[in-house]
């Protein structure tokens, strides 16, 4: 007995021991990928696309990379302000950011989402009511034309000049989150149509209604990375954790989860489960953080799939170019998010 006894306390003390060890593994790698990414700052205090001419602008990438930095510890102040001078100077005079090069549109939603969340969590608050603002009159509603039963119908695409019917571009569930977030947490029950249609029957989500071929795994059917933005969509929404829409949602994601690749592919889908990778385990982490409900052992999973990703510098870079993951920037950026949330 007293033998039984003495493993059972070996197998505990060594379980807490690697336990403690993955988590410190995670925040060594979480320190280098910050220092890669600051390392990466330009002297205007702007991040720029060396890979993807359309990213050279540096108006999306960097309000999405400063979101990144400043949950990582000793942000320096002065790198810090410098990068939202260059956001306040690529802030057009309507409150949209991505659009200060009138021949080049730098995904003006996400890039405005993201200042916004940048701007307040850097404790600069000042213009964000104007960002909010531009967000809004980007949104598919009657003011812009559309009625209930048109599919974009409550949802955001790019952004850029406001789409009027029957042309309403590319509109899906990614661009949808990132704005409902920057949006501050209120309801808004005609988002909440556009997520209803995005929701299939085993509780998951696709990821548009209007662009049908950009359903990576197929139309009415749920991958890991649009369930992820489902879910945050809800939160963002002010839908709490018991909620059946979230409930089902998060069942379907814990249920499905895996740290190697983006749930909801076969092999016929192998692109996109690789070829989202980073993107996946950043939201399906913060998912699994926010609600507390993600499966038995993610963080540690999540932790070592990452670990043994880094690169000797510090980055990370995805094999695929399918969404981008082969800039460092963008990889490395996803990777700390996702670390982040893990190894806090």
């Amino acid at each position: 007995m007293r033998l039984v006894a003495s493993g059972l306390l070996f197998a505990l003390v060594w379980a807490c021991a690697a336990q403690a060890k993955t988590q410190d593994d995670g925040r060594a790698a979480a320190r280098r990928a910050a220092a890669f990414l600051w390392s990466k700052q330009d002297s205007d205090g702007g991040w720029h696309s060396q890979t993807y001419g359309l990213l050279r602008s540096g108006q999306s990438l960097t309000p999405f990379i400063l979101l990144a930095l400043l949950d990582a510890p000793d942000a320096p102040r002065d790198a810090v302000d410098r990068a939202v001078a260059f956001i306040r100077a690529n802030t057009s005079p309507d409150g949209e950011v991505g659009r200060s090069d009138p021949s080049l549109l730098d995904y003006p939603n996400f890039a405005t989402s993201l200042a916004v969340r940048a701007l307040e969590k850097a404790g600069t608050k000042d213009g964000i009511d104007r960002l909010r603002a531009a967000l809004r009159r980007q949104q598919f509603t009657e003011e812009n034309g559309w009625t209930r039963d048109t599919p974009p119908y409550g949802a955001w695409g790019m952004g850029g000049p406001v789409r009027k019917p029957p042309y309403p571009g590319h509109v899906d569930l990614s661009m949808t989150r990132h704005v409902l977030e920057a949006l501050g947490g209120s309801p808004d029950p005609r988002a909440s149509i556009y997520l209803e249609r995005c929701r299939n029957g085993d509780g998951g989500f696709m990821f548009s209604t209007v662009v049908l071929e950009a359903n990576k795994a197929g139309v009415g059917k749920s991958y890991g990375t649009a369930t992820a933005d489902g879910i945050l969509s809800l939160l963002a929404l002010s839908r709490k954790i018991d909620d059946p829409d979230v409930a089902s949602a998060l069942a379907w994601l814990a249920q499905h989860h895996r740290s190697d690749g983006v749930p909801g592919f076969d092999e016929s889908g192998a692109k996109w489960r690789d070829g989202m990778l980073y993107y996946y385990l950043a939201a399906s982490a913060r998912v699994f953080r926010q609600t507390g409900r993600g499966p038995e052992g993610w963080k540690a999973d999540l932790l070592r799939s990452l670990t043994a990703r880094q690169r000797d510098d510090g980055s990370f870079k995805n094999a695929s170019f399918l969404m981008k993951e082969d800039d460092p920037l963008i990889a490395t950026t996803w990777a700390l998010l996702a670390l982040e949330s893990a190894a806090p």
